[in-house]
């Protein structure tokens, strides 16, 4: 089999997570994914004992610790220090690519939004769902489909009037057909996959690029064709002639993709053989037999 493509540049990715961790910022969208993630662990009816986060901000560990047992262990991953959450847990330095854990050791994964800078995220889930225990969960979120929408339009527009042609400026992004796909491929148990779309409204889209370049969303890609402040400035320009509201703010659209699945047991529900059913479809619906 073919390796993927070696399109980001991870160590300049770790090294924005760095300096972002270090300087103690935060970014609300990451946190805003925290969020969802723990929502949805709150609608599993079990309390696991040892969990793995793997990336996804100290504001993750924090809320999955907060979902454990009492005493549930948890073990926080990610390729920054800075950003590890040392309160919730124990913590590592680690590759989303390449988790450093045994086989069947957890039983829960939640893996972070920054799974979609990950040249492999096939291999990357694979990986976890390896590391879970029979009947363990794996739930997981990554930027995908109409995400930035806005702005890799007017990108490639201003620069295909300029120069004749367009790089890839946004890091590419799967669609919620394709994650369902990845979890049938996976092999888990009652897959779920499901898409949240959030709306940002910023001043201008300066403050956008400012956000974007501070959580790893653009600028990481391996092969990076200069870009000339003259086509970025007329991509600006057209951003707010495209998408400027009547006050002046300009919005940008986040897709946020969940994985839901648990790696198989004998203790789970299965669906019923084909033609195993004993209801009588017609007069269910209360229609006549034909004939």
């Amino acid at each position: 089999m073919a390796a993927p493509p070696r399109l980001f540049d991870r160590r300049r990715i770790r090294q924005r997570r760095e300096v972002v961790g270090a300087a103690g910022a935060d970014f609300f969208l990451e946190d805003e994914a925290a969020r969802r993630l723990a929502e949805r662990l709150d609608e599993v009816r079990r309390r696991f004992q040892r969990a793995l986060v793997v990336g996804g901000g100290p504001e993750l560990a924090r809320l999955v610790r907060a979902r454990l047992a009492v005493d549930g262990l948890l073990l926080h991953l990610d390729p920054a220090r800075s950003r590890l959450a040392p309160s919730a847990g124990l913590v590592a330095v680690a590759d989303e690519a390449l988790l450093p854990v045994g086989e069947g050791t957890f039983d829960l994964v939640v893996a972070g939004p920054g799974l979609a800078l990950v040249d492999d995220v096939p291999g990357a889930l694979a990986q976890m769902v390896r590391a879970l225990v029979p009947d363990g969960l794996l739930l997981a979120a990554f930027w995908g489909g109409e995400t930035l929408v806005e702005l890799r339009s007017v990108l490639m527009e201003a620069e295909l009037r300029a120069t004749g042609g367009a790089a890839m400026r946004v890091a590419p992004f799967a669609d919620l057909a394709e994650a369902a796909a990845l979890l049938q491929r996976l092999g888990l148990a009652l897959p779920v996959a499901d898409l949240d779309r959030i709306r940002v409204r910023y001043r201008d889209p300066w403050q956008l690029l400012q956000d974007l370049r501070a959580v790893g969303l653009s600028g990481v890609l391996r092969e990076r064709r200069p870009l000339r402040r003259a086509v970025l400035a007329q991509a600006i320009r057209r951003y707010g002639e495209a998408f400027a509201e009547p006050d002046g703010r300009v919005p940008a659209r986040f897709d946020l993709l969940f994985l839901t699945g648990w790696k198989p047991h004998p203790s789970q529900p299965r669906p019923r053989p084909r033609g195993s059913a004993t209801v009588d479809l017609a007069a269910l619906l209360g229609r006549k037999p034909s004939g």
